[in-house]
């Protein structure tokens, strides 16, 4: 698995949708200005999450983005698949000499599907909800730092 720039820049949006979308829709260049991301860049993450289902758009000037669905109901594993397609790591190739082929099958049972099944299980609990009240904690634990 390879957890891309696409992959991080889209949760932390997702983060601020859900964050800055509670009394509206939310534009997606301050969705990119609070989050020092590329707008253009974002127009490509968000077009994969709108076919995903993951988000709406409203159109118009004064347009912007809505979650589609509840934030506890978005979880990491639907973001990253529509963003990046898979986050399973691949397959090993097993076909070859008996000794390799062996050897292949038991690293794809013992270590890649471990590992792929451990992965699907993690990303599938964490929701956006999740997401969203560990960025609130961060904030407010840290507007309680006075600095000197």
């Amino acid at each position: 698995m390879k957890f891309s720039k696409k992959s991080r820049y889209g949760l932390t949006a997702l983060i601020d949708l859900s964050v800055y979308s509670k009394s509206g829709h939310v534009a997606l260049s301050s969705i990119a200005r609070r989050n020092q991301i590329s707008v253009q860049f974002l127009e490509q993450v968000f077009g994969s999450l709108r076919r995903a289902g993951i988000i709406k758009s409203v159109k118009g000037p004064q347009g912007g983005y809505l979650l589609n669905r509840s934030a506890a109901k978005i979880t990491v594993a639907e973001v990253i698949l529509a963003l990046e397609g898979s986050y399973y790591l691949p397959d090993e190739d097993i076909s070859g000499e008996n000794g390799s082929a062996a050897a292949a099958s038991a690293i794809q049972s013992q270590v890649v599907d471990a590992v792929n099944h451990q992965m699907d299980r993690l990303l599938q609990n964490i929701t956006l909800e999740d997401l969203e009240r560990e960025y609130q904690n961060y904030c407010a634990s840290n507007e309680l730092m006075y600095y000197i």
